[in-house]
Protein backbone atom coordinates (compact mmCIF):
# COMPACT_ATOMS: atom_id res chain seq x y z
CA UNK A 1 0.00 0.00 0.00
CA UNK A 2 1.32 3.44 -0.95
CA UNK A 3 0.94 5.54 2.21
CA UNK A 4 2.15 8.65 0.36
CA UNK A 5 -1.33 8.75 -1.16
CA UNK A 6 -2.49 9.91 2.24
CA UNK A 7 -0.40 13.10 2.10
CA UNK A 8 -2.77 16.03 2.41
CA UNK A 9 -3.21 19.74 1.83
CA UNK A 10 -5.11 21.83 4.37
CA UNK A 11 -8.01 23.79 2.88
CA UNK A 12 -8.97 27.32 3.92
CA UNK A 13 -11.43 25.96 6.51
CA UNK A 14 -8.90 23.59 8.11
CA UNK A 15 -10.11 20.40 6.37
CA UNK A 16 -7.38 18.08 5.04
CA UNK A 17 -7.71 16.79 1.47
CA UNK A 18 -5.46 14.05 0.02
CA UNK A 19 -3.24 15.45 -2.74
CA UNK A 20 -4.02 12.64 -5.19
CA UNK A 21 -7.45 11.14 -5.74
CA UNK A 22 -9.23 8.75 -8.03
CA UNK A 23 -11.57 10.20 -10.63
CA UNK A 24 -14.45 8.09 -11.95
CA UNK A 25 -15.70 10.22 -14.85
CA UNK A 26 -17.11 7.99 -17.64
CA UNK A 27 -16.66 4.83 -15.55
CA UNK A 28 -19.84 2.73 -15.90
CA UNK A 29 -21.73 2.30 -12.64
CA UNK A 30 -21.33 -1.48 -12.72
CA UNK A 31 -17.51 -1.15 -12.93
CA UNK A 32 -17.14 1.64 -10.40
CA UNK A 33 -17.44 -0.36 -7.18
CA UNK A 34 -14.53 -2.62 -8.08
CA UNK A 35 -12.37 0.33 -9.18
CA UNK A 36 -13.03 2.26 -5.97
CA UNK A 37 -12.40 -0.78 -3.76
CA UNK A 38 -9.13 -1.49 -5.57
CA UNK A 39 -7.98 2.10 -5.27
CA UNK A 40 -8.66 2.23 -1.54
CA UNK A 41 -6.86 -1.09 -1.05
CA UNK A 42 -3.83 0.44 -2.81
CA UNK A 43 -3.83 3.45 -0.47
CA UNK A 44 -6.02 6.00 -2.24
CA UNK A 45 -8.21 7.86 0.22
CA UNK A 46 -9.75 10.50 -2.07
CA UNK A 47 -12.58 9.56 -4.47
CA UNK A 48 -14.18 12.12 -6.81
CA UNK A 49 -17.57 11.55 -8.44
CA UNK A 50 -20.59 13.64 -9.54
CA UNK A 51 -24.31 13.24 -9.95
CA UNK A 52 -24.06 13.49 -13.74
CA UNK A 53 -21.55 10.62 -13.89
CA UNK A 54 -24.34 8.18 -13.03
CA UNK A 55 -22.07 6.08 -10.83
CA UNK A 56 -22.62 7.39 -7.30
CA UNK A 57 -24.21 4.05 -6.38
CA UNK A 58 -21.08 2.25 -7.56
CA UNK A 59 -18.87 4.58 -5.57
CA UNK A 60 -21.01 4.01 -2.50
CA UNK A 61 -20.79 0.23 -2.85
CA UNK A 62 -17.04 0.38 -3.46
CA UNK A 63 -16.51 2.59 -0.42
CA UNK A 64 -18.65 0.35 1.80
CA UNK A 65 -16.78 -2.75 0.65
CA UNK A 66 -13.37 -1.12 1.07
CA UNK A 67 -14.14 0.14 4.58
CA UNK A 68 -15.10 -3.37 5.61
CA UNK A 69 -12.28 -5.20 3.82
CA UNK A 70 -9.50 -2.83 4.90
CA UNK A 71 -10.69 -2.15 8.44
CA UNK A 72 -10.93 1.59 7.77
CA UNK A 73 -13.20 4.21 9.29
CA UNK A 74 -15.31 6.55 7.17
CA UNK A 75 -13.27 9.48 8.51
CA UNK A 76 -10.16 8.13 6.76
CA UNK A 77 -11.72 8.71 3.33
CA UNK A 78 -12.41 11.92 1.40
CA UNK A 79 -15.46 11.67 -0.86
CA UNK A 80 -16.51 14.38 -3.32
CA UNK A 81 -19.64 14.80 -5.41
CA UNK A 82 -21.14 17.64 -7.46
CA UNK A 83 -24.52 19.18 -8.18
CA UNK A 84 -25.47 19.17 -11.88
CA UNK A 85 -26.88 22.08 -13.83
CA UNK A 86 -30.49 20.92 -13.98
CA UNK A 87 -30.65 21.02 -10.18
CA UNK A 88 -29.38 24.54 -9.58
CA UNK A 89 -31.49 26.55 -7.14
CA UNK A 90 -31.87 26.47 -3.36
CA UNK A 91 -34.42 23.69 -2.84
CA UNK A 92 -33.24 21.82 -5.92
CA UNK A 93 -29.67 21.73 -4.58
CA UNK A 94 -30.79 20.48 -1.17
CA UNK A 95 -32.74 17.69 -2.88
CA UNK A 96 -29.82 16.87 -5.21
CA UNK A 97 -27.44 16.65 -2.27
CA UNK A 98 -29.72 14.33 -0.32
CA UNK A 99 -30.11 12.11 -3.39
CA UNK A 100 -26.34 11.93 -3.85
CA UNK A 101 -25.84 11.14 -0.17
CA UNK A 102 -28.38 8.31 -0.38
CA UNK A 103 -26.79 6.82 -3.50
CA UNK A 104 -23.34 7.03 -1.90
CA UNK A 105 -24.65 5.36 1.28
CA UNK A 106 -23.01 8.08 3.37
CA UNK A 107 -24.00 10.31 6.29
CA UNK A 108 -21.96 13.28 5.05
CA UNK A 109 -19.76 14.40 2.16
CA UNK A 110 -16.24 15.69 2.54
CA UNK A 111 -16.63 18.03 -0.44
CA UNK A 112 -19.60 19.18 -2.52
CA UNK A 113 -19.10 21.26 -5.65
CA UNK A 114 -21.12 23.29 -8.14
CA UNK A 115 -20.26 21.42 -11.33
CA UNK A 116 -20.47 24.33 -13.82
CA UNK A 117 -21.15 28.06 -13.39
CA UNK A 118 -23.57 28.29 -16.32
CA UNK A 119 -24.93 31.80 -16.81
CA UNK A 120 -25.46 33.62 -13.54
CA UNK A 121 -27.49 30.79 -12.03
CA UNK A 122 -25.44 29.62 -9.09
CA UNK A 123 -26.24 32.09 -6.28
CA UNK A 124 -29.15 30.15 -4.77
CA UNK A 125 -27.23 26.90 -5.14
CA UNK A 126 -24.26 28.34 -3.27
CA UNK A 127 -26.49 29.60 -0.48
CA UNK A 128 -28.00 26.10 -0.19
CA UNK A 129 -24.51 24.63 0.01
CA UNK A 130 -23.60 27.10 2.74
CA UNK A 131 -26.66 25.90 4.66
CA UNK A 132 -25.64 22.26 4.24
CA UNK A 133 -22.11 23.11 5.31
CA UNK A 134 -23.31 24.85 8.47
CA UNK A 135 -25.47 21.84 9.30
CA UNK A 136 -22.39 19.59 9.23
CA UNK A 137 -23.53 17.49 6.27
CA UNK A 138 -20.60 18.70 4.17
CA UNK A 139 -17.06 19.24 5.45
CA UNK A 140 -16.10 21.66 2.65
CA UNK A 141 -17.84 23.35 -0.29
CA UNK A 142 -16.45 24.59 -3.56
CA UNK A 143 -16.89 24.95 -7.29
CA UNK A 144 -15.84 23.42 -10.60
CA UNK A 145 -14.93 25.13 -13.84
CA UNK A 146 -15.13 28.66 -12.43
CA UNK A 147 -13.07 31.29 -14.22
CA UNK A 148 -11.89 34.45 -12.46
CA UNK A 149 -15.08 36.36 -13.30
CA UNK A 150 -17.24 33.56 -11.88
CA UNK A 151 -15.20 33.49 -8.68
CA UNK A 152 -15.47 37.25 -8.34
CA UNK A 153 -19.24 37.06 -8.76
CA UNK A 154 -19.50 34.24 -6.23
CA UNK A 155 -17.42 36.07 -3.65
CA UNK A 156 -19.60 39.17 -4.00
CA UNK A 157 -22.43 37.40 -2.14
CA UNK A 158 -20.89 34.32 -0.49
CA UNK A 159 -20.52 34.31 3.27
CA UNK A 160 -18.37 31.18 3.07
CA UNK A 161 -15.41 31.29 0.70
CA UNK A 162 -15.09 28.29 -1.66
CA UNK A 163 -12.45 25.86 -0.44
CA UNK A 164 -11.79 24.35 -3.89
CA UNK A 165 -12.00 25.28 -7.54
CA UNK A 166 -11.76 22.11 -9.61
CA UNK A 167 -10.79 22.95 -13.19
CA UNK A 168 -9.39 21.30 -16.29
CA UNK A 169 -5.65 21.66 -15.83
CA UNK A 170 -2.65 19.95 -17.45
CA UNK A 171 0.59 21.04 -19.16
CA UNK A 172 -1.30 22.18 -22.30
CA UNK A 173 -3.83 24.17 -20.22
CA UNK A 174 -2.05 25.65 -17.22
CA UNK A 175 -4.73 28.18 -16.18
CA UNK A 176 -2.31 30.78 -14.83
CA UNK A 177 -4.88 33.54 -14.28
CA UNK A 178 -7.29 31.31 -12.35
CA UNK A 179 -4.45 29.83 -10.31
CA UNK A 180 -3.10 33.27 -9.42
CA UNK A 181 -6.53 34.50 -8.33
CA UNK A 182 -7.09 31.34 -6.29
CA UNK A 183 -3.73 31.66 -4.58
CA UNK A 184 -4.45 35.29 -3.69
CA UNK A 185 -7.78 34.29 -2.11
CA UNK A 186 -6.61 31.02 -0.52
CA UNK A 187 -8.76 28.80 -2.74
CA UNK A 188 -7.22 25.41 -3.50
CA UNK A 189 -6.93 24.41 -7.16
CA UNK A 190 -7.80 20.84 -8.09
CA UNK A 191 -7.21 19.41 -11.58
CA UNK A 192 -9.60 17.30 -13.57
CA UNK A 193 -8.19 15.68 -16.71
CA UNK A 194 -4.70 16.17 -15.20
CA UNK A 195 -3.31 13.83 -17.87
CA UNK A 196 -5.31 15.54 -20.66
CA UNK A 197 -7.27 12.28 -20.94
CA UNK A 198 -4.17 10.53 -22.24
CA UNK A 199 -3.52 13.16 -24.89
CA UNK A 200 0.02 13.86 -23.67
CA UNK A 201 1.38 10.32 -23.39
CA UNK A 202 3.25 10.53 -26.71
CA UNK A 203 4.41 14.13 -26.33
CA UNK A 204 8.11 14.21 -27.28
CA UNK A 205 9.16 16.77 -24.68
CA UNK A 206 7.42 14.92 -21.86
CA UNK A 207 8.77 11.59 -23.10
CA UNK A 208 12.31 13.01 -22.90
CA UNK A 209 11.78 14.22 -19.32
CA UNK A 210 10.26 10.86 -18.41
CA UNK A 211 13.25 9.02 -19.86
CA UNK A 212 15.66 11.17 -17.83
CA UNK A 213 13.86 10.21 -14.62
CA UNK A 214 13.13 6.60 -15.67
CA UNK A 215 9.44 7.35 -15.20
CA UNK A 216 6.34 7.38 -17.39
CA UNK A 217 4.83 10.53 -18.86
CA UNK A 218 1.82 10.09 -16.56
CA UNK A 219 4.13 10.05 -13.54
CA UNK A 220 5.94 13.17 -14.74
CA UNK A 221 2.66 15.06 -15.21
CA UNK A 222 1.18 14.03 -11.86
CA UNK A 223 4.46 14.97 -10.17
CA UNK A 224 4.27 18.35 -11.94
CA UNK A 225 0.82 18.94 -10.47
CA UNK A 226 1.96 18.04 -6.96
CA UNK A 227 5.05 20.24 -7.14
CA UNK A 228 2.82 23.13 -8.23
CA UNK A 229 0.53 22.63 -5.24
CA UNK A 230 -2.35 21.31 -7.35
CA UNK A 231 -4.62 18.46 -6.21
CA UNK A 232 -4.78 15.83 -8.99
CA UNK A 233 -7.54 13.28 -9.61
CA UNK A 234 -6.39 11.02 -12.45
CA UNK A 235 -8.91 8.46 -13.65
CA UNK A 236 -8.19 4.77 -14.09
CA UNK A 237 -10.03 1.49 -13.72
CA UNK A 238 -6.87 -0.62 -14.02
CA UNK A 239 -4.95 -1.60 -10.90
CA UNK A 240 -1.57 -1.40 -12.63
CA UNK A 241 -2.28 2.17 -13.79
CA UNK A 242 -3.48 3.18 -10.32
CA UNK A 243 -0.18 1.92 -8.93
CA UNK A 244 1.76 3.73 -11.66
CA UNK A 245 -0.05 7.01 -11.08
CA UNK A 246 0.87 6.89 -7.40
CA UNK A 247 4.55 6.04 -7.87
CA UNK A 248 5.67 9.67 -7.97
CA UNK A 249 7.14 10.22 -4.53
CA UNK A 250 10.68 8.97 -5.15
CA UNK A 251 11.89 11.76 -7.45
CA UNK A 252 11.73 15.52 -7.98
CA UNK A 253 11.48 17.48 -11.20
CA UNK A 254 14.45 19.73 -11.86
CA UNK A 255 14.22 23.48 -12.34
CA UNK A 256 14.87 22.88 -16.05
CA UNK A 257 12.05 20.31 -16.17
CA UNK A 258 9.64 22.80 -14.62
CA UNK A 259 10.70 25.55 -17.04
CA UNK A 260 10.29 23.20 -19.99
CA UNK A 261 6.83 22.04 -18.92
CA UNK A 262 5.80 25.64 -18.20
CA UNK A 263 6.53 26.43 -21.87
CA UNK A 264 4.10 23.75 -23.10
CA UNK A 265 0.99 25.78 -22.28
CA UNK A 266 -1.23 26.43 -25.30
CA UNK A 267 -4.57 27.05 -23.51
CA UNK A 268 -5.72 23.83 -25.18
CA UNK A 269 -8.82 22.21 -23.69
CA UNK A 270 -10.28 18.73 -23.94
CA UNK A 271 -13.49 19.89 -22.23
CA UNK A 272 -15.84 22.86 -22.66
CA UNK A 273 -14.77 26.44 -22.00
CA UNK A 274 -16.71 27.69 -18.95
CA UNK A 275 -16.81 31.21 -20.42
CA UNK A 276 -18.87 30.02 -23.39
CA UNK A 277 -20.44 26.74 -22.19
CA UNK A 278 -24.06 27.73 -21.58
CA UNK A 279 -26.67 25.52 -19.94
Amino acid sequence: MNTNLQNTTILNNGVAIPNIGLGVFQVPNEETAASVSTAIKLGYRHIDTAAIYGNEEGVGTGVANALRENNLSREELFITSKVWNDQLGFEETIAAFEESLQKLQLDYLDLYLIHWPGTDSFQDTWLAMESLYRSGKIKAIGVCNFDVSHLQQLMSFATIKPAINQIELHPKLQQHAVREFAQTHNIQIEAWAPLMQGGLFEHETLLAIAKNHQKTVAQIIIRWHIENGIIAIPKSTKEARMIENAAIFDFDLTADDLTTIHALNEDQRVGPNPMTFNF
